[in-house]
């Protein structure tokens, strides 16, 4: 199937460089080599094979070549550098393509090499939003089911689906971990890993996370924030408008991968719609560059909503996630009268949408289908 975002990068290429970053097996290469057969003449480089980085270092493409493709270039020492060479020299008819499975947050910390010469894009599993655009077929416990990651979602036979989600973790923590940083204790962040399937939607103390693994907080927090780097888990903070003060509150962590999900059916929906609702906070910043981000509510009393979206350090909407309860939270209720802002109770098994003292009870399919990518 054809991504969404094939167009936009398209567009973008013909003004600067492009940075292509998410989750290992998300569809960066399939994407890419997609956007490939629109030019003339392409050549995709990854520098985790061999041959492919001679070329790499020697810059030895062809001048006639229009589209470049450097995959997993951030492993690459003073790439920030080496890109900026590249770019700064080619020729007007080259277009640059970088693609990487590691947020680009995490390399961008020092320096500004590469400031004013790129677009980002995120590339997130597939919703649905996205597959409505692209107008493949889906059901909600589909996504429910097997996640939106391409290869176990379009499969027919979900024992594959199964096989690959084995094959995908055993790759994310033998390989990518160790790539990323040198880990002398593999077991603890598997069993870090394996703990924080088991918790999401809920707050993360760190300092309980490293008594149950047997390490020191500041270790489980590192572990964590490798986790988050490489595109397996994410972090909902609450939200508050001093920064310092919501960063130092226990965020909650969900997974790109619905299938990693441990818990009952609310929990597996809350996910589901916490990854929707990630995906449009990028695509609000990616391509209409509004100052967005997703966040969790809570106050000392415990009045609690599961997500804000938050828009230039104002809350825009508050939503709370119900497997099947419709009644109105009351921490919902809270924080639409204290706030004054738009609220929605998102239901996925629901039979009637209403409006209730000023708040939406919505069915989660149609919720999840009106956000933007």
């Amino acid at each position: 199937m054809e991504r969404h975002q094939k167009a936009a990068i398209l567009r973008d290429l013909e003004k600067k460089m492009v940075l292509l970053f998410g989750p290992r097996q998300v569809g960066k290469t399939t994407l890419s080599k997609d956007i490939a057969k629109e030019f003339t003449s392409s050549m995709y480089l990854s520098y985790d094979r061999l041959e492919d980085r001679k070329i790499i270092l020697g810059e030895s493409w062809l001048p006639s070549v229009e589209l470049i493709i450097l995959d997993e270039i951030h492993k690459m020492p003073e790439w920030k550098n080496y890109l900026k060479g590249i770019y700064d020299t080619k020729l007007p008819h080259q277009k640059i393509l970088v693609t990487g499975s590691a947020r680009l947050e995490v390399f961008t910390q020092v320096g500004d090499s590469l400031a004013g010469r790129y677009f980002l894009h995120r590339l997130l599993p597939l919703s649905p939003a996205e597959c409505d655009k692209v107008q493949e077929k889906y059901t909600l416990d589909r996504f429910l089911e097997r996640g939106g990651f391409p290869e176990p979602f379009l499969t027919e036979d979900l024992v594959d689906a199964s096989r690959w989600r084995l094959q995908y973790i055993d790759s994310l923590l033998r390989e990518d971990v160790l790539d990323f940083e040198n880990i002398q204790n593999v077991n603890a962040i598997r069993l870090v890993f394996e703990l924080l399937r088991e918790r999401v939607g809920s707050p993360i103390s760190y300092a309980s996370i490293a008594r149950d693994v047997a390490i020191a907080p500041n270790t489980a927090k590192k572990y964590i924030q490798i986790l988050e780097a490489l595109y397996i888990v994410f972090r909902v903070t609450p939200f508050s408008r001093n920064i310092a003060r919501s960063l130092l509150k226990e965020p909650k962590i969900y997974f790109f991968d619905n299938g990693l999900v441990k818990g009952d059916a609310g929990i597996i929906f809350e996910n589901l719609v916490a990854t929707c609702l990630l995906k449009h906070t990028y695509a609000k910043i990616d391509y209409q560059a509004e100052i967005y981000s997703l966040h969790y509510l809570q106050t000392k009393e415990h009045h609690e909503v599961d997500f804000a979206l938050v828009n230039d350090q104002k809350v825009e909407k508050i939503i709370e996630v119900k497997h099947a309860n419709s009644s109105i939270g009351t921490g919902l209720k809270y924080f639409h009268e204290k706030l004054e802002t738009p609220a929605v109770q998102v239901v996925k098994e629901l039979k009637r949408e209403r409006l209730e003292e000023g708040i939406e009870v919505q069915q989660g399919l149609s919720f999840l289908r009106s956000l933007y990518l």
